[in-house]
């Protein structure tokens, strides 16, 4: 049986994108729109704020019946711990910098996994809006009594009292896009050298598990936020695997005739 056109078709467009990389200016300028508009959406959601501090007490008292609410006792751990808090904040407010350069060794060096990567960072920002937007979530930093605000504390950027993208007025810390973002670095990383370097590969699974750490004892997420920010990922990763197979093309892609397949 011979195959069908649009398994011809797909299959051609696989060849063409293995080891080929998009247009580096078409490349960026789609990540930058694509980062405008989340962040304009973003800044739209989790203004309920009533709704996220109701939301907040029902998550604590989850954890409470599950007895995972570690949240202030490694708050107030970091809080006697000046230095470690220092640490935790430039952790905490640069590790854009990581997912930044994460990308741009995947587009440079592995160009097949920066596509499949790029794929699950977009569906990662597009799945997570409509979950600020149905449950605003108040961070333990401001619905936990007791807790200690350690970014504000040792701000780096000076911005924890007024309203800025690293400082926002809403609440949306359900999941947390912080461990989000370092799980994709992870997964990455991972994608890119399990097959050459696997242990090396493995060690790209520690930035996750710190900023875990980061996380929850700055008080600005639960532990259940963390298990949202695992979901996230997972489920970013079968859309962006869904979209890859579908077709052929991605957004940015340099325009290429694909290959004669003999048939």
């Amino acid at each position: 049986m011979s195959p069908s056109p649009d398994s011809r078709h797909r299959r051609r467009w696989s060849m063409a994108e293995a080891g080929t990389r998009p247009g580096v200016l078409n490349e960026l300028i789609f990540l930058l729109l694509w980062l405008l508009l989340f962040t304009r959406l973003d800044s739209a959601v989790g203004k309920d704020l009533a709704a996220a501090d109701a939301n907040a007490l029902t998550l604590q008292s989850i954890e409470r019946a599950m007895h995972i609410d570690i949240e202030w006792s490694v708050n107030d751990w970091l809080a006697g711990n000046p230095i470690l808090g220092h640490l935790a904040v430039y952790l905490y407010r640069l590790y854009y910098v990581v997912v930044a350069g994460v990308l741009l060794w995947v587009f440079l060096r592995h160009a097949d996994v920066y596509r499949k990567v790029r794929r699950t960072m977009v569906a990662m920002t597009a799945l997570v809006l409509p979950v600020y937007w149905a449950a605003p979530m108040s961070p333990p930093r401001s619905a936990l009594p007791g807790a200690v605000d350690v970014v504000a504390r040792y701000d780096i950027l000076d911005q924890a009292s007024r309203q800025s993208w690293t400082s926002p007025s809403h609440y949306t810390a359900m999941p947390s896009l912080h461990v989000g973002w370092a799980l994709w670095c992870a997964i990455a990383a991972w994608s890119a050298l399990r097959g050459t370097h696997p242990r090396l590969a493995l060690l790209a699974w520690l930035f996750p598990l710190l900023m875990a750490a980061d996380v929850l004892a700055t008080a600005n997420h639960y532990v259940l936020d963390i298990v949202g920010s695992v979901a996230l990922l997972a489920v970013s990763v079968v859309a962006a695997s869904a979209w890859g197979s579908s077709t052929g093309w991605t957004p940015g892609a340099t325009r290429r005739t694909p290959p004669t397949v003999a048939e």
